[in-house]
């Protein structure tokens, strides 16, 4: 049981060292995030669109 109290200190010890992000800097990387993710789904969006217009225009005639 030693070992895992000592587990748990040493755990404790390492997050105090860690230097925490200010919360302009969350919010600056949250908005880049959903920023990418909206460029990526409307490229990814449109490359689809493309590939079922051109299937459908092949499978048609």
């Amino acid at each position: 049981m030693t070992a895992f109290f000592r587990y748990l200190r040493d755990s404790y010890d390492e997050l105090q060292k860690v230097q925490w992000p200010t919360r302009a800097t969350t919010v600056q990387y949250s908005l880049l995030v959903i920023g990418s993710v909206v460029i990526a789904t409307t490229i990814f969006g449109i490359i689809d669109w493309g590939l079922a217009t051109v299937a459908s225009t092949l499978l048609e005639g």
